[in-house]
C-alpha cells in the first residue's frame, strides 16, 4: 500500500519545483521516495554514504544529493545539486503535501456507529473518524481514539486511553492501555533562528500477532513507513522512532528507545533501557543486553552488552579488568 495513504498530494510537475533542470519529460511527481524503493515517476533523495549500494541501484529519474555523493548514483540519473539534501526535501515534501508537517485534530471524530461495526465491542467514550475499517470480533477499551482512514484486522483488543492515527493493524494485534500510535516523528531542520519541520507522509504497519504494552509511543514513518512484524512483543514504554522496521518474533524489553530508520532483523531479543541509535541495520537473531548503547551495526546471531555495545566476551573481559 502507498506510504501516502493518509494524505492528501498535489499533483506537481518535476520542473515547478526545480525550473533549472535539464530534462527531456517534465513529469507529474507520483511520490517522493527512498533510494531502494523509488521508481521512474517518484523522487528520491541521497544524503549520506551508508545508502551508497541503494544509490547505485536507483531507479528513479531524478535525485536530489550533494556533490560530494552525485558520483554514486547512475549516470542517466538527473542530479539536483544541493547543500543540505534534508532541508530541500522537507521543502518540496511541503509543496506537494501540505499539511504533513503538523498533526492536526481530527474534526470528523464521533461516537462509532454500532449498526456499521456490528462484530465490534466498544467500551465508554470511544470516538471513531471518517473511513475507518475494524475487523470482526475486535474489542476496543473506553475513552480511546481511533482516528480517519485507520485498519484494523480482526480479533485485535485495543485498550483504554490508547490514541492510533496513520496506522494499519493486522489480526490479533493487542495494544494496551496509554499507548500512542502514528503521530508525527521528531524531526526538523535547524536554519540560523528557525527550525523547518519536516513532514512524515509514511504510516505505521503493525502485522499479525502483534503485542504492544503499556505505554508505548510509535511514530509514523517520514519517507518511509514504520513496521512491526509478525508475532513481536514489545514491554511497557518502548519508544519506536520514524522509519524504524522490526523483524518477525522480536522481544522488546521496557523502555527501550529505537532512533529513526534503524533496521531490526528477526528473532532479536533487547533488554530493558537499551537504547538503538538511528540508521543503522542489526542482523538475525541478535541480543542485546539491558542498558546497552548501540551506535553501530550488529551482524546476525551475535550477542552484545554494554556502552558502546561490543560482543558479550568482549565486555566481560573489559568488566574484568577494572
Amino acid at each position: 500500500m502507498k506510504s501516502n495513504f493518509f494524505f492528501n498530494k498535489k499533483k506537481v510537475k518535476i520542473k515547478s519545483v526545480f525550473p533549472d533542470l535539464d530534462i527531456k519529460e517534465n513529469f507529474i511527481i507520483n511520490d517522493i521516495k527512498p533510494l531502494y524503493s523509488a521508481q521512474k515517476y517518484d523522487l528520491t533523495f541521497f544524503d549520506s554514504i551508508k545508502y551508497k549500494l541503494e544509490a547505485q541501484n536507483s531507479k528513479a529519474q531524478v535525485c536530489i544529493t550533494t556533490e560530494k555523493l552525485k558520483r554514486y548514483l547512475p549516470k542517466d540519473n538527473i542530479k539536483v545539486i544541493v547543500k543540505s539534501v534534508l532541508f530541500e526535501l522537507a521543502k518540496v515534501l511541503k509543496i506537494i503535501y501540505l499539511n504533513a508537517d503538523i498533526d492536526y485534530p481530527d474534526t470528523s471524530l464521533n461516537k462509532p456507529n454500532k449498526n456499521k461495526f456490528k462484530h465490534v465491542k466498544f467500551g465508554n467514550n470511544v470516538l471513531v473518524g471518517k473511513n475507518v475499517k475494524l475487523g470482526k470480533n475486535t474489542i476496543i477499551g473506553s475513552n480511546t481514539i481511533i482516528q480517519s482512514n485507520v485498519i484494523i484486522g480482526n480479533e485485535c483488543v485495543i485498550g483504554s486511553g490508547v490514541v492510533i492515527k496513520n496506522t494499519i493493524l493486522g489480526n490479533r494485534v493487542v495494544i494496551q492501555d496509554n499507548c500512542n500510535i502514528g503521530q508525527k516523528g521528531f524531526g526538523f531542520i535547524p536554519i540560523k533562528n528557525k527550525n523547518i519541520k519536516f513532514p512524515h507522509i509514511g504510516k505505521v504497519m503493525i502485522e499479525d500477532d502483534v503485542e504492544i504494552a503499556s505505554g508505548c509511543t510509535i511514530d509514523r514513518g517520514s519517507i518511509d513507513d514504520t513496521i512491526i512484524g509478525k508475532n513481536t512483543y514489545l514491554d511497557n514504554q518502548v519508544h519506536i522512532a520514524h522509519n524504524v522496521q522490526i523483524g518477525s518474533n522480536c522481544m522488546i524489553a521496557g523502555q527501550v528507545g529505537f532512533a529513526g530508520s534503524t533496521k531490526i532483523g528477526d528473532s532479536v531479543s533487547i533488554g530493558g533501557q537499551a537504547g538503538i541509535s538511528g540508521h543503522l541495520k542489526i542482523g538475525n537473531n541478535v541480543k542485546i543486553g539491558g542498558g546497552s548503547g548501540v551506535v553501530k551495526d550488529i551482524d546476525s546471531n551475535q550477542v552484545v552488552m554494554g556502552y558502546p555495545a561490543v560482543p558479550l566476551r568482549e565486555f566481560l573481559k573489559n568488566k574484568e579488568k577494572k
